[in-house]
């Protein structure tokens, strides 16, 4: 699974960076997102999910299928 973003959609939220600090990141000069990883783990994939939800610009585009839950 990745994740990606698009600066030119970001609007300085900052959903991303409160909801998966390890992934996102916000630039000290325009306060647009910042992918710290483009690859997610899947204990990262609920929260990436989430940023990309909440994400007012719909800047962040997760790809790839959501990993198989354990024991499940």
């Amino acid at each position: 699974m990745q994740v990606s973003v698009d600066r030119d959609r970001c609007c300085s939220s900052g959903m991303c960076v409160t909801n998966a600090p390890e992934v996102f990141d916000q630039d000290g000069r325009d306060s647009l997102v910042r992918l710290r990883q483009a690859v997610v783990t899947p204990d990262q994939f609920e929260d990436v999910r989430l940023a990309a939800e909440l994400c007012p610009g719909g800047a962040i585009t997760v790809t790839g299928d959501e990993p198989a839950r354990a024991g499940g």
